[in-house]
């Protein structure tokens, strides 16, 4: 009988266990959604939202277009000074079709391989070459919040950063050892905007160096030790489908698109301009 009692209490108590497991608990916090974590932050609505939070200095980016290609390009609005270093202003960057693309809380920024390509109708053949040769990614960001489709993600280091090589083109034009000084960073909200087709961010951005800077700098800056200048980023929306491009004529005063089109025919040649 006291066994029987006990083996009782066991079902019991295993039972009350697993179904205190399958309740909800009171104190376990719900996901936060966008609209409770961009409350009181400034919405520049567009291509992809993206909210300012003027107390801590953050940008906040919104995604809602998940594998779908778009374009990146990064320029130099506000350049150095000197022709002689190649950092005027205008410049344009690089510049990639990218898309976004999600994995449980991770989001990436991918860049396709648009140097090689097929050009066909098979699916098998496309994915022969996109698999034959790397991507890029970009970036790498998490998910702070969500609403069914949309993610919001912290993109503030993503755009506070160097990526036109400001470093490298100093370096190589023997200007001095600079690096970028995060202290000295800041968006430039005059020229961050959004629109229905595209979303501009732009930054201030300072590169420092203790030791002696080269003549070229010493002649255009007012603290040779200390440049600043300003990096601009844009997403654009690609042309609808149906946009064809023109085969490059050799005699026109700009340059072209080169790629290897491994769906090419052996009697045409397979480097496509």
């Amino acid at each position: 009988m006291n066994r029987l009692i006990l083996l009782i209490t066991v079902c019991l108590l295993s039972a009350s266990s697993l179904f205190a497991q399958g309740r909800p608990n009171a104190d376990t916090p719900r996901s936060q959604t966008i609209s409770d974590r961009v409350a009181g932050m400034q919405k520049f609505p567009g291509y992809f939202p993206f909210y300012w939070d003027a107390k801590a200095g953050k940008l906040w980016l919104e995604i809602d277009k998940w594998n779908s290609e778009f374009l990146y390009v990064e320029s130099l609005p506000a350049g150095i000074g000197s022709n002689d270093l190649g950092l005027d202003r205008g410049q344009l960057g690089q510049h990639h079709i990218v898309r976004f693309e999600r994995t449980g809380p991770r989001v990436l920024l991918i860049a396709s391989n648009e140097g090689f390509r097929a050009e066909s109708n098979s699916a098998d053949e496309r994915r022969a070459v996109k698999d034959a040769f790397a991507e890029s990614v970009l970036w790498g960001f998490e998910v702070a919040a969500e609403d069914g489709n949309r993610a919001l993600v912290d993109a503030t280091t993503f755009y506070l950063r160097d990526v036109h090589g400001i470093p490298g083109t100093l370096q190589r034009s023997q200007q001095g050892q600079f690096r970028l000084d995060p202290t000295r960073c800041s968006f430039y909200l005059a020229n961050t905007k959004n629109f229905p087709k595209n979303s501009e961010v732009e930054t201030t951005l300072t590169f420092t160096t203790e030791g002696e800077a080269g003549p070229l700098v010493r002649s255009v800056t007012p603290v040779a030790q200390a440049i600043t200048v300003r990096e601009h980023v844009s997403f654009v929306e690609l042309p609808p489908p149906g946009f064809k491009p023109r085969v490059n004529d050799s005699r026109a005063g700009y340059f072209g698109i080169q790629y290897m089109d491994f769906a090419t025919p052996i009697s045409e040649p397979v480097v496509k301009r």
